[in-house]
């Protein structure tokens, strides 16, 4: 039975004491107040839970201190901002294949075209998520356009230029199945079902980094689909599943390779795990020997 929610905020001096109560250690009382003051206890609490001997009680491992949560804190910080960078440039390219092959297929107006999406219904309702996207950009050749067209949108390769990843994502797997939705996969050498699993994971995960949200240890609310036949090497099928942020890692690299052969993606994210030896890399999934990996090299 459900009961009402009784947890009163308390000070964070009181936050203090009760950390100290649970046995975490607090080198410098005034300094982890400080934090606290500009990082919640609510959103540190995801980076001091590994720290937990008996997680039903809130009772802390023996010698755990709270610089420790700090250190997994930062971890996760350079690790998302590592992330946005790397899923920015896929999703331009996504966005420049998805544009072109679909309007050469097709024409210009071709995501207005209910008869080449598998659901009239979920199209119209795509279709009025980018019109709101459309109404809100102030981007000057939105204006532009509203000042010299009567048409309801510009063609795509403009109309997509404001159309959000996730919006894009579901237009993508809306398409019907056919040559030109399996030709934009193609380009990314990877199935369109696949593909259109990936897109999904990468907005999935472009999200929790937008919103600051805990991503190193995350067990994913999705599934990405393992590719069966990829053009490139991929890795093997993690023992951890598809899940975890690792297989989540390595799709942005099997995407990077092909769009920018000679990204650093590899030499950054080992120049960060090497920052933070104190990061247990199996929580995230990765496997032992994961750089051997061709896709890694």
């Amino acid at each position: 039975m459900k009961v009402p929610y009784t947890k009163q905020i308390q000070s964070f001096a009181d936050q203090i004491k009760l950390l100290k109560q649970r046995g975490l250690k607090i080198g410098n009382q005034t300094e982890a107040e400080a934090w606290l003051r500009q990082v919640s206890y609510y959103r540190m609490s995801g980076y001091w839970y590994p720290l937990l001997a008996d997680r039903d009680n809130h009772i802390f491992k023996a010698g755990a201190t709270f610089e420790n949560a700090v250190r997994i804190y930062e971890f996760d910080s350079h690790l998302r901002r590592l992330v946005m960078a790397y899923v920015e440039q896929i999703e331009i390219a996504v966005r420049t294949q998805v544009a072109y092959i679909m309007s050469m297929a097709s024409d210009g107006f071709w995501f207005e075209d209910a008869t080449l999406f598998s659901n009239s219904v979920l199209h119209a309702k795509t279709l009025q998520s980018i019109n709101d996207e459309y109404n809100r950009s102030d981007e000057q050749f939105v204006k532009a356009f509203k000042s010299k067209y009567i048409d309801p949108f510009p063609p795509s390769w403009m109309t997509l230029e404001i159309t959000s990843f996730g919006t894009m994502s579901i237009l993508f797997q809306q398409l019907k199945p056919g040559r030109p939705k399996r030709d934009v996969a193609s380009a990314f050498g990877v199935s369109d079902i696949v593909f259109a699993s990936w897109l999904h994971t990468l907005v999935y995960v472009r999200n929790i980094c937008a919103h600051h949200a805990r991503l190193w240890n995350r067990s994913f609310g999705i599934r990405p689909l393992m590719p069966r036949h990829p053009r490139h090497q991929f890795i093997a099928l993690p023992a951890s599943g598809t899940q975890r942020v690792y297989f989540a890692l390595s799709i942005i690299r099997y995407l990077l390779n092909i769009i920018s052969p000679q990204n650093d993606m590899t030499n950054k994210l080992k120049t960060l795990l090497t920052a933070f030896p104190e990061i247990d890399t199996a929580a995230m999934g990765f496997p032992n020997g994961w750089d051997n990996e061709p896709v890694w090299c």
